[in-house]
């Protein structure tokens, strides 16, 4: 999976710095990132930035959704992050379950050579980037 030319030099350059071994798994998950934000016109542009030296995926333009971040976990792999006080990683639980590896509220985490199931992480990835919309109409 490819996604569009990075946005920053410092973002490149952190996805050079991660292990090889999941360097090709998170670029995926940051090509489906912006193509669930393609697919949502309410979401608008993505800013992709630095936050705490991770990539970070926000909806700046149009506030309609929670930062998503990608990372390496200290015990290793990969993982997808969300704002740990916001109900996204329980909902995502609820509809899959065990099919995937959570860090408490914050994350869904994967192993060094696990592929991400792209299409159900889609439902995390939609719901964070619709996060303040689907607030708003609660």
């Amino acid at each position: 999976m490819t996604g569009p030319a990075f946005q920053s030099d410092h973002v490149l350059a952190a996805f050079e710095r991660f292990p090889r071994p999941v360097r090709a798994a998170l670029l995926d998950l940051r090509a489906a990132i912006f193509d669930c934000a393609q697919n949502l016109p309410q979401v608008g542009a993505l800013t992709e930035t630095l936050k705490w030296g991770q990539p970070a995926y926000l909806t700046e333009a149009s506030g309609s959704g929670t930062t998503l971040r990608l990372g390496v976990p200290k015990t290793g792999g990969f993982a997808i992050l969300v704002h740990c006080q916001t109900d996204l990683v329980p909902q995502f639980r609820a509809v899959f379950g065990d099919a995937f590896t959570y860090d408490g509220t914050r994350a869904v985490v994967f192993g060094e050579d696990d592929a991400p199931d792209l299409e159900k992480l889609g439902f995390l990835i939609g719901r964070a980037l619709t996060y303040h919309l689907d607030k708003r109409a609660r």
